[in-house]
């Protein structure tokens, strides 16, 4: 299978997001996990908005989704937990019908609170354009063995809407690997998502040849991944720093940054090598990031 279409565009999402309509790209995935509005510290734009103003910039984006997106596509809206009323408001609000609530269980870090419990998960909205979705793989994983189990299971077991299997990239020594860092050991972004999450997301939710929109793109997770499988991708990112980083995975992908460890864990997944859609990529050695279509703000 030839290399999919990776696309990076620099600037403000909604803006980028107008001139993909004129272009006629239609979606059938939108991952928006956009900043959480809780005071970090960001080049590029304020993290600590007022909260009308903040989700009224959420509903905008929604929207714009929204209408770059194929009949029965899909959004994966990640959020804090707390804010889940405001998630499912505006995109019911913006057009979507909610499939799932997907609780991300973090397995390494809580945050502990004196007069109520340990906040220890995110949010995952999963809606569609339309009532059904496209597309939908039931996906089986080779879950660990429960405590309480005997035996374990022959054929695996289906993925449910707590997704408790996949560690998040903490600032310290469980990140292993996989966390981007520069030189002194800080990391690159604040909140990079782990591939095994963009993983089940993308083979969940598309087909090979797809195309997949991210419109806080960040590291460029979304696009690896996307990579890998056969999709098709878009990345918005406002911070030319990251900017630099998505191309510069993009070109010579890390060893950290291969799900092919990922394919025995879902073995059991009906039709998995249709679902899959595995590249053929070279060996991981650095290419010049112009080999990939980047286009900047004023494209």
């Amino acid at each position: 299978m030839p290399l999919p279409r990776a696309i990076v565009l620099e600037g403000d999402c909604l803006q980028q997001m107008a001139k993909l309509q004129v272009q006629g790209i239609n979606f059938a995935l939108t991952f928006l996990d956009p900043p959480f509005n809780q005071g970090k510290e960001y080049a590029y734009f304020s993290d600590d908005l007022p909260e009308e103003e903040y989700w009224g910039w959420m509903e905008q984006v929604c929207r714009a989704a929204h209408q770059l997106t194929l009949e029965g596509g899909a959004i994966y809206f990640m959020q804090r937990e707390k804010n889940a009323e405001h998630v499912l408001r505006v995109l019911r609000e913006t057009g979507w019908t909610l499939q799932n609530v997907i609780i991300w269980v973090k397995r390494t870090s809580a945050v502990p609170n004196e007069w109520r419990f340990g906040k220890q998960y995110q949010i995952i909205a999963f809606a569609t354009k339309g009532f059904k979705p496209r597309v939908f793989h039931r996906l089986r994983i080779d879950a660990p063995l429960r405590p309480e189990y005997r035996y374990p299971r022959e054929n695996g077991m289906y993925v449910t809407d707590v997704w408790d299997d996949i560690r998040e990239l903490t600032s310290g020594y469980f990140a292993g690997e996989e966390a981007l860092r520069d030189a002194r050991g800080n990391r690159l972004h604040k909140q990079q998502s782990p591939v095994a999450l963009l993983a089940r997301i993308l083979l969940s939710s598309t087909l090979p040849g797809d195309w997949v929109l991210d419109p806080f793109a960040g590291t460029g997770t979304t696009a690896v991944v996307a990579q890998q499988l056969g999709r098709h991708s878009v990345s918005i990112e406002i911070d030319p720093e990251n900017v630099a980083c998505i191309c510069q995975r993009l070109s010579a992908r890390r060893e950290a940054d291969s799900i092919a460890v990922l394919k025995h864990y879902y073995r059991f997944t009906p039709n998995l090598e249709q679902v899959w859609g595995e590249t053929d990529f070279p060996p991981p050695v650095p290419v010049p990031s112009a080999q990939f279509t980047l286009f900047d703000s004023g494209e």
